[in-house]
């Protein structure tokens, strides 16, 4: 690393002691994207991307999945360059600067768009959701503090926030939750998702684990075989 960016990074992290930190609710732009009729679907399922990842192609993996369901995928708020050649653009729903603000946004705007388009289906369909990666910690938080009552929950790949509160998620699991993981994940391993397994378990909380042959992805037999599960 050059000198002078070395002298400009340790300038940045001295903080002055007569700064005083304060925060501004303000209103901002969020993206979804949508797949499916509102109008005349019998589920919403809300499925929610990982880090890095935008919401219209992480959309991409639910097209053949459409008939009968409305699924709606919402982008994280904070978006940043993936390449120094800033070709490439992806987004992340939090991250542990200003942590407590960040999950009380991306918290609120689940709900809210949530409601936003409930408003245009029949009343009584239940909303279902699955996050993928970053996306699990984020649903399971959601589901936690929020107040969409959700029917089911699909964590897949990723892992549960240490700090998430399991006696509250006990009472807001509509169903068994399903835990998946690819036997060649490099980010996780087999002993993780037992470990997940255990953990939800002994809080009170039924839970499904699904293996399937590949990495950190999407794997579209098992997407297939989990959304046309009837519970």
């Amino acid at each position: 690393m050059p000198k002078r960016l070395e002298r400009c990074l340790a300038n940045c992290s001295v903080i002055d002691p007569l700064v005083e930190e304060h925060s501004l609710r303000v209103q901002r732009t969020a993206r979804y994207h949508l797949v499916g009729d509102p109008a005349t679907a019998t589920e919403l399922w809300v499925v929610v991307h990982g880090y890095g990842q935008l919401a219209r192609y992480f959309l991409n993996h639910f097209s053949s999945l459409v008939p009968g369901r409305c699924i709606l995928a919402p982008e994280a708020l904070s978006r940043f360059y993936l390449d120094s050649a800033h070709d490439r653009v992806g987004a992340t729903w939090m991250t542990r600067e200003d942590r407590q603000h960040e999950i009380e946004d991306h918290v609120g705007y689940l709900d809210d768009l949530v409601d936003h388009l409930l408003k245009r289906m029949t009343n009584g369909v239940p909303v279902h959701t699955l996050g993928f990666s970053q996306g699990v910690a984020t649903i399971t938080r959601w589901a936690t503090r929020g107040r969409t009552p959700l029917a089911r929950m699909i964590l897949w790949s990723g892992s549960l926030p240490p700090d998430l509160d399991l006696d509250v998620l006990s009472e807001r699991v509509g169903n068994a939750m399903d835990l998946v993981l690819g036997d060649q994940d490099p980010y996780a391993r087999i002993e993780d998702l037992h470990i997940i397994a255990q953990r939800l378990t002994a809080a009170g909380i039924p839970n499904r684990m699904h293996v399937f042959n590949g990495g950190h992805k999407l794997e579209a037999l098992t997407l297939k075989r989990l959304f046309e599960r009837s519970e």
